[in-house]
């Protein structure tokens, strides 16, 4: 057991800035990316006993890392239903980029998190299976749609 807690720390200390660049993706806030990532790993230490060791010790880290940002918005959504502010005061950034975030966001999440998990922590497609417990294959399918459903929205922006 201490030998998992040791490397799951090697793994915070190698990995934690794209952790967080991942979990600001999916969250796009970066107070609640940092609670993610700690509220992920803090629960990878407290249940490193469910570790089966089957998989990537990033994918298992991974997983935890997205239940965590799953939860945050669940709680985020609920708040923002009672509170029902409508202001958003996150800046917008410039217009292209604000393009492509709109277009990811509109993406099925699984497609998102395969995107993301490729993108920011560079996962292999095995490591993206075992991370959203699909198969291989399904993977390289779904990072086919995302793309074609992103290269269609963006053509139909430049329209």
């Amino acid at each position: 057991m201490n030998r998992l807690l040791e490397e799951i720390e090697a793994v915070y200390r190698r990995r934690g800035a794209d952790f967080f660049r991942f979990a600001l993706a999916r969250l796009g806030e970066p107070e609640a990316a940092r609670d993610a990532v700690q509220e992920g790993f803090a629960n990878a230490i407290r249940s490193c006993g469910s570790y089966r060791a089957s998989g990537s010790l990033d994918a298992w880290l991974a997983r935890c890392v997205i239940n965590a940002a799953r939860d945050l918005a669940r709680r985020d959504r609920e708040t923002d239903r009672v509170a029902a502010h409508g202001t958003d005061d996150r800046p917008v950034g410039d217009v292209e980029a604000q393009v492509v975030r709109t277009a990811v966001a509109q993406l099925p999440q699984r497609q998102r998190d395969a995107l993301f998990l490729r993108f920011y922590l560079d996962f292999d497609y095995a490591a993206i299976a075992d991370t959203l417990g699909i198969e291989v294959g399904t993977v390289s399918a779904t990072l086919h749609a995302a793309r074609t459903k992103l290269a269609d929205h963006l053509q139909e922006v430049t329209r």
